[in-house]
């Protein structure tokens, strides 16, 4: 089954090293057939929220902001990509995100961690999982934690050791369930209310 996919990151640090982990990802849905998207909060920068997509008038988003509200309008669903910033996700993956609401609704959300300590960002990932939520995206239950990313991934996503290919396997296989159950239900039900 073919499934669109968005990766989001939100990293605007001049050395941004979450963009190994993007890059990865991107690589390794594409291996597996899916149609990607990167949104990536340097290109789609709107600056700090001061009006959500919904808040325009129709045919009055801004470009960006519109071309970006399609591609999660007709994703069958997201993989966030976050760093640890003072244990909570990045500021700018949380503004970019807060532009948007009910397009995210009924898909699925894989949750991708990453530092260049041990602990892999997980700590962020847990608050990343309450956000997606209320944004009305349902979080898979695994979460793909990348520890010391410099050393994991090289600078263009490559991983140095191939077990993190399988592992992300697991995690792919998982996140491609929820898509197709979520894509079906959309499907045949429409939203539940």
């Amino acid at each position: 089954m073919a499934f669109k996919t968005v990766v989001f990151y939100g990293s605007y640090r001049r050395d941004r090293n979450g963009i190994r982990a993007a890059k990865f990802l991107l690589d390794q849905l594409a291996q597996r057939g899916h149609t990607t998207v990167f949104a990536d909060a340097l290109e789609y920068d709107f600056g700090l929220l001061d009006r959500m997509y919904k808040e325009y008038e129709l045919g009055q988003a801004p470009a960006k902001m519109e071309e970006l509200a399609e591609h999660i309008r007709t994703a069958d669903g997201f993989v966030v990509v976050t760093g640890e910033y003072n244990h909570s996700v990045l500021p700018g993956l949380s503004n970019l995100m807060d532009h948007f609401l009910e397009e995210y609704y009924f898909r699925p959300a894989g949750i991708v961690s990453y530092s260049v300590g041990g602990f892999g960002g997980v700590r962020a990932a847990v608050h990343l999982r309450v956000m997606l939520g209320e944004m009305g995206m349902p979080t898979i239950s695994s979460m793909f934690a990348i520890s010391k990313i410099t050393d994991t991934l090289d600078a263009e996503g490559s991983p140095q050791d191939p077990a993190l290919v399988k592992r992300l396997g697991s995690f792919l296989d998982e996140l491609e369930w929820y898509e197709e159950a979520l894509q079906r239900q959309r499907q045949e039900k429409g939203k539940p209310f």
